[in-house]
């Protein structure tokens, strides 16, 4: 059996990962809401998967509000693509 990214296993970062791949992409506010989780939590799930590769960031001001914004990678894409077809072997689909 395909072994499954533990960087992708995790609740939060598989949520993430799978609210950015339909979307061009997504600020910190609207994933934090998505995905419930706390403001701290998100920070840290989205900086390793920045680190990773798998997710862009970008940081900048909305008029006089700082606004953070997420967008999925290349290799993020495709990080993910195995992810699933991993995760399809252990379930026999």
């Amino acid at each position: 059996m395909k072994e499954l990214d533990p960087l992708l296993h995790s609740q939060l970062r598989l949520a993430v990962m799978s609210i950015l791949m339909n979307v061009d992409e997504a600020d910190f506010v609207y994933l934090k809401e998505k995905t419930e989780s706390t403001a701290g939590n998100l920070s840290v799930q989205l900086e390793k998967l920045n680190s990773a590769g798998y997710i862009s960031v970008s940081k900048g001001f909305q008029g006089r509000k700082p606004r953070t914004v997420c967008q999925i990678t290349d290799h993020g894409r495709q990080s993910f693509a195995q992810y699933v077809d991993a995760l399809k072997t252990y379930l026999n689909l």
